[in-house]
Parts: structure tokens; sequence; C-alpha cells
């Protein structure tokens, strides 16, 4: 009884210290954005990996990939990175088990008050959280996460002293 002990505990950790944040961008144009998140979410040992899926161009490559990413037991969070007309955060979000975070990469105020509707306006039983800085979306994504990580949740807490002591 005492191996079977150890393997579920093995699992145990294994299933609640692994995690990860899929960061989909509609366009290659906007990695360069999407890197500002995962450069945070490497500051707490999150690992991240960038698709890029189109929900207007190649539907079925976000569809088959959110399938993908539900099959997945791990705890994660998609972060969808998408400017113009935002149908990634809703198509992700519309079947996702996961939390999913939209962060538009505007460039100018004119973009962001388009972008930022397209993100908002959401119809009914598709939640996509809007979060327009990348940092922040980052940090939201980790915060998510340590809600079942102990580790995680003591460096955002270090995270957060570190800032108040700074005031």
């Amino acid at each position: 009884m005492e191996g079977i002990h150890g393997i579920s505990h093995f699992f145990f950790y294994i299933y609640h210290w692994s995690m990860k944040v899929t960061l989909l961008l509609g366009s290659t144009s906007d990695t360069a954005f999407a890197q500002k998140i995962a450069d945070t979410l490497k500051e707490f040992d999150v690992p991240s990996e960038v698709v890029v899926a189109s929900a207007h161009k190649v539907p079925e490559k976000v569809v088959e990939l959110i399938r993908t990413l539900n099959a997945d037991p791990q705890p994660q969070v998609v972060i969808t990175v998408v400017g113009m007309s935002n149908g990634l955060g809703g198509v992700a979000a519309g079947s996702s088990i996961h939390p999913v975070i939209t962060c538009p990469p505007a460039q100018s105020l004119e973009e962001y008050q388009v972008d930022l509707h397209s993100s908002l306006r959401m119809p009914s039983d598709v939640p996509v959280m809007t979060v327009l800085h990348p940092k922040n979306a980052a940090l939201a994504a980790v915060r998510i996460l340590a809600e079942g990580n102990p580790a995680l949740q003591k460096k955002v807490l270090e995270r957060i002293e570190k800032i108040k002591a700074g005031y």
C-alpha cells in the first residue's frame, strides 16, 4: 500500500506544480507585444508557448488548438493577443475550459478605441477577460494559476510586498 500512496502523491505533485500559459496571437505582427507578456511570466517561472492562429483566416486551427488545450489536464490560462476585430478571444473562450484573457496590442488611442470595444463586447456565455497592459495580463494569469499552487502564491505575495516597499 505504501508504494501506491507514494505514486499518488507523485502524480498529485506533478499535476499541481506544472502549468502553462498559451499566448495565442492573431498575427506574427503581434509577436513583440506578446514577448512583453512572456517576459513577465518568466519572472515567475511560468512557462508559456506562442501559437499564431487567426480566428478569421484559420478558424479550424484555433478550434483544434482549444481542443488540444482542453484535453491537457495541467492548470493553464490562454492569453489572446489580437487587434482589430477580436474574433480570436471569443472563439477561444467560447470553447475553452480554461480562463481566457485578451490583451489587444493597440499602437494608438484610435486603435484602442476600436480594439477595446471588439474585446469587451462578447456574447453571453463567452467569458473573455480583457486586460490592456501586457504586464498586467501576465500578472492576472499568474494569479489565476497561483490559486492552486502555494509556491506561486508565495512569489506573487513577494512581488506585491516588493512593489509596496517602493512607496
